[in-house]
């Protein structure tokens, strides 16, 4: 009983301690936490728009979310998702000329495609590099976001610059790749149908499959897969290129669903904040869609929260990160009381 009591109390302090800094920081600001964290709830649940705008900005958290699950499963730190969703949407718009032209049932899909080749190539890069030359993924997959990320803010200073050439963005993709509209008048798109499907397939796919089951071994004990006949190497490969796949959807989707046009700084952060979702989630898809929705439901009442009480949209970060300290500090305990068990079981023996 006085162990659960806690545990209990071990999960509910950083969320209490967060709730009553925010606050006073709040307060410090000459503003009304209870105002503030009403219009938070409305911007993010109160009717049709605010529910449509949490879902579209929990979407390219949740594929992104998926991708960095099947990674860290599998053994794999891939902290570049951020670079993998600017090099999906970057390469559905180089292409958009050529997928404009195909029918709309045909131009979504295949655009879809296209991002997931080139996301998938992207971090397919960092698990070779990582298995035939020892570099950690941690490292190259942090840099390749720079790459990506400076990549994208030349194309669209050059060669995908506009068509008068006056502003440092692409050309607006054609009808054919946009994403249609689920409920107008609000903006939600059909890629939020696409995200839950996917987590529906990645679920499957970890938990039913034989593949699935080698990847997550592969994750559990390298040397113990080795010794079972799994191939770790294309084990890595194939995690890092599957999440790097989903991260490029996630890109695909933004564009193709929300933006329509490539600019600098396309993604406020999307790939890093679904690594925050995935470990939220206890890195299962279950999970990671509902740590999306919270996410995002953050994200969306931010604007409302600044519009309706003066608060500044920052406080929601500050929640984010109360909420990762949160997990953090819980994992850390259950390795703490995994470990004691197994040092008390050693010395029985």
């Amino acid at each position: 009983m006085r162990e659960r009591t806690r545990e209990l109390a071990g999960t509910l302090v950083f969320p209490l301690a967060g709730l009553a800094l925010i606050t006073g920081i709040i307060l410090l600001g000459g503003k009304s936490p209870v105002q503030g964290f009403a219009a938070l709830i409305s911007g993010s649940l109160g009717g049709a728009f605010a529910l449509a705008e949490t879902a579209i900005r929990a979407c390219p958290l949740l594929l992104a979310g998926l991708g960095v699950t099947i990674a860290f499963r599998a053994g794999a730190w891939n902290i570049g998702t951020e670079g993998q969703i600017y090099v999906g949407a970057l390469a559905v718009v180089a292409l958009a000329p050529a997928l404009g032209m195909l029918p709309a049932p045909l131009a979504v899909p295949a655009g879809l495609l296209v991002a997931a080749v080139a996301g998938g190539v992207w971090a397919w890069v960092p698990a070779f590099l990582r298995t035939r030359r020892g570099v950690q993924e941690v490292i190259s997959t942090i840099m390749l976001n720079f790459v990506a990320i400076q990549l994208v803010s030349w194309c669209v200073h050059g060669p995908l610059k506009e068509s008068t050439g006056q502003f440092p963005y692409s050309n607006e993709i054609p009808a054919a790749l946009m994403l249609p509209r689920l409920l107008p008048p609000t903006r939600l798109h059909l890629g939020v149908v696409f995200a839950l499907a996917a987590a529906a397939a990645v679920w499957v796919f970890l938990f039913r499959t034989v593949r699935g089951f080698q990847l997550r071994a592969v994750g559990a004990s390298p040397e113990a897969a080795l010794h079972a006949g799994i191939r770790t190497e294309r084990s890595v490969w194939s995690a890092m290129a599957i999440s790097g796949a989903l991260a490029g959807i996630a890109g695909a989707v933004q564009l193709m669903g929300v933006s329509h046009i490539l600019f600098e700084k396309f993604s406020p952060g999307y790939g890093y904040t679904a690594i925050a979702a995935a470990l939220l989630g206890g890195l299962h898809p279950v999970g990671i869609t509902l740590s999306s929705g919270l996410l995002g439901a953050l994200e969306a009442g931010a604007s409302a929260m600044q519009r309706e009480a003066g608060v500044s949209t920052v406080i929601v970060y500050l929640v984010q990160g109360v909420i990762i300290l949160s997990v953090a500090h819980q994992a850390a305990r259950r390795r703490a009381v995994t470990e004691a068990i197994r040092q008390r079981g050693a010395q029985e023996v």
